[in-house]
C-alpha cells in the first residue's frame, strides 16, 4: 500500500475539520451520541477525500487508454496549430567545442562514483 502524500493529509484533515464544524453547527447537537456520529461522519468523509486524490506519477485512465498513434496525431495537430500562428520550433544551438569545459569536468569528477 503506497504511503499517503502531503496533499492527501492536508485535504483529508481540512475536510474532517470543516465537516465537523459544519455538522455541529447545522444540527446543534449536544449529546455524546450526536457528537460521536458527527465525528465518525467527518472522519469517513475525510478518508474518502484523501483516498480519491490522484497519486503523483500515476496517469489517469484517459491517458492510459491512449495509443501511440493517438499521441502522435495529437502532437501533429498541435504542431500544425503552432505553425498557423507563426510559432517556430526552437532548437538550442550546438556547442562549438566537442571537449567539455574545465569547470564542468571538475564538477563531474567531484561527484563521480567511479574513483
Amino acid at each position: 500500500m503506497p504511503r499517503p502524500t502531503a496533499a492527501q493529509f492536508a485535504y483529508g484533515s481540512a475536510t474532517v475539520v470543516a465537516t465537523t464544524l459544519a455538522l455541529l453547527l447545522l444540527f446543534r447537537t449536544e449529546s455524546g451520541v450526536g457528537v460521536a456520529a458527527v465525528g465518525t461522519t467527518a472522519l469517513m468523509l475525510g478518508l474518502l477525500v484523501a483516498l480519491r486524490l490522484p497519486h503523483p506519477g500515476h496517469g489517469t485512465a484517459e491517458e492510459a487508454g491512449r495509443t501511440a498513434t493517438d499521441r502522435a496525431s495529437a502532437a501533429a495537430r498541435t504542431h500544425h496549430a503552432l505553425e498557423g500562428i507563426g510559432a517556430r520550433e526552437r532548437v538550442p544551438a550546438a556547442r562549438s567545442s566537442a571537449r567539455p569545459s574545465a569547470r564542468s569536468s571538475a564538477r563531474a569528477d567531484e561527484h563521480s562514483l567511479r574513483r
